[in-house]
């Protein structure tokens, strides 16, 4: 039997069954599959905030692991479930653009709609397609299946409209991506677009410098400093960024950060 590694990411929650119930759906199919919980507190039907988690983790696990996102507010409707190989992984949900960012990173990809019944639980619900039609589908996939085996390759995939952060002159003009656990603002603009000394502004606060680390201000101070995901990060030390400039997370995209290059 076929080991494997299947990753999930969805906006169930904890506090219900949802997700064990696709575990046990995955392992009777195969249980000698390993299972890696990459996050189940997305905001619910955030799309963007899933295709933009599954783009900073996904490199960090091994060729041929099968990464299941379930963030669907479109369960039910006509949005197809989709089944695409690319950059030796494996990725499984909804074709409603969660899968955006591997299309842009990868050089080539393979889609297939997921439509042979057989593969999908006996009764599949409108609500419950993260475990009716993508936890049994990963199963089979992690036991050897091919993706021809879905159903048919699909050439036109829906893809999110994504934000990028203007250059003019020594001015960078941005935008809010997501606010994490500890309240960092994290910005869409590359840390590699930051070059030498800069000046940041967003809701009416200036900061000066890109610090190294959050130890560089008094406790409570904030600063802007490129995370781990390589972006540009508005921080506080031992606080939370995002209360301090009153930014929640569902008006997040409509809150600009300029980044002034000063020579």
């Amino acid at each position: 039997m076929s080991r494997g590694l299947i990753t999930l990411i969805t906006d169930f929650g904890l506090s219900d069954h949802f997700v064990g119930v696709m575990k046990g759906v995955i392992k009777t199919i195969n249980p000698a599959v390993e299972i890696v919980d990459v996050c189940h507190d997305i905001p619910p039907h955030d799309i963007a905030r899933a295709a933009l988690m599954l783009s900073d983790s996904y490199g960090y696990f091994p060729p041929d692991t099968i990464h299941v996102v379930v963030v669907d507010p479109g369960v039910g409707s006509t949005r197809e479930p989709v089944a695409v190989r690319a950059m030796e992984h494996v990725f499984v949900g909804p074709d409603n653009g969660v899968f955006t960012y591997i299309y842009e990173k990868a050089p080539e990809y393979r889609a297939c709609g997921i439509r042979n019944r057989e593969l999908m639980l006996r009764d599949v619900s409108s609500t419950f397609h993260g475990r009716d039609i993508f936890s049994p589908v990963a199963a089979h996939i992690s036991k050897g299946l091919d993706l021809s085996e879905l159903g048919p390759e699909i050439k036109k995939v829906a893809k999110l409209e994504v934000q990028r952060p203007l250059r003019r002159g020594d001015e960078i003009v941005g935008r809010v991506s997501y606010i994490d656990g500890f309240g960092n603002v994290v910005t869409n603009i590359p840390g590699e677009m930051i070059e030498g000394e800069a000046r940041i502004e967003i809701c009416g606060a200036v900061l000066v410098g890109v610090k190294s680390s959050y130890a560089d201000v008094r406790r409570g101070e904030m600063l802007a400093i490129i995370g781990g995901s390589g972006y540009l990060e508005i921080s506080a030390n031992r606080a939370r960024a995002s209360d301090e400039l009153r930014i929640t997370d569902g008006a997040r995209s409509g809150v600009k950060v300029v980044v002034k290059l000063l020579k």
